[in-house]
């Protein structure tokens, strides 16, 4: 009974750090609008109309407002989930359709945190192994806003990817500060950089970005960072790639998709980095025995 508990209260912060993660990611993409019309590049101007309300808050008065209407939303307005559910989908104000996008997030989010805290690999017991794992389910709530935007607008914004850099980078600390080699450490945590990073790097210096992102570089070293290890990051690498198939090839047989059709690569490392988080070691472990069977 205390684990459903613990999974119902894990579930409820999730919620709300997945309606926050919603949140920001209309913010952003509000203020990459701005800027992108102060810099003379090509913009949405229908976008641009509809998210500009977003811009003009600041630290005092930033409050929500529906994207149709613009209606500042009340605080009843903004229960995770459940406001979305008590008007069908629908603005309380101007009676249209909200979308999907927000419950989506939330729901996705909430069940990250209750799956980490199921599946955990690590121990929780001292206060490095709880920070460890209390950087993991922050660095969710950043890729969970990195994964939505890249999705919609094939873009790794830097105000997100860097703060995930970050984290990553914290974790890494408790990792070596922690090892029994530290040496072998070091050299994992470069390998795992190399996979995850340096490879996409490559990728991006050959095809002048024009098959990736230079986001999903800055995005691959904060995944190698968390992880610290090669192994899982091999999981992580093959796991994306592997999705992306699943994703790519029947798209393409239905016509879909072509060959131009452009894929956002960064939720596929997020899922890749998140099944290896999660399972990486057992799937090493599997893999292992079998070559030794």
């Amino acid at each position: 009974m205390e684990q459903l508990y613990i999974c119902v209260a894990f579930a409820i912060f999730g919620l709300v750090m997945g309606s926050f993660a919603g949140a920001t990611v209309w913010r952003l993409r509000a203020r990459q609008l701005v800027q992108d019309k102060q810099d003379g590049e090509e913009y949405d101007k229908k976008e641009y109309k509809t998210l500009i309300p977003l811009t003009k808050t600041n630290a005092t008065n930033d409050r929500s407002r529906c994207l149709h209407c613009g209606h500042t939303l009340a605080w009843y307005d903004l229960i995770p989930l459940v406001s979305w559910l008590s008007t069908s989908g629908k603005c309380r104000y101007c009676h249209k359709s909200i979308g999907h996008f927000e419950p989506v997030i939330e729901l996705g989010v909430a069940t990250f945190f209750v799956a980490s805290y199921l599946l955990w690999p690590y121990q929780l017991q001292t206060l490095l192994e709880i920070t460890h794992f209390g950087l993991w389910l922050v660095a969710g709530v950043i890729l969970a806003i990195l994964f939505a935007y890249d999705l919609k607008w094939f873009l790794l914004p830097n105000k997100a990817v860097f703060p995930f850099i970050a984290v990553g980078a914290l974790v890494a600390i408790i990792q070596l500060a922690t090892a029994s080699d530290l040496v072998w450490s070091l050299i994992n945590l470069g390998l795992a950089g190399a996979i995850l990073s340096g490879l996409y790097l490559v990728i991006w210096l050959i095809s002048k970005g024009q098959w990736i992102g230079f986001g999903d570089v800055k995005l691959g070293l904060g995944l190698a960072l968390l992880l610290g290890d090669y192994k899982l990051a091999i999981v992580a690498l093959f796991a994306a790639n592997f999705i992306g198939c699943l994703i790519v090839i029947p798209g393409m047989l239905a016509g879909k998709l072509t060959r131009t059709t452009r894929v956002p690569f960064g939720p596929l490392l997020i899922l890749g980095f998140v099944i290896a988080g999660l399972f990486g070691q057992p799937i090493v472990d599997a893999y292992t025995g079998l070559l030794f069977l």
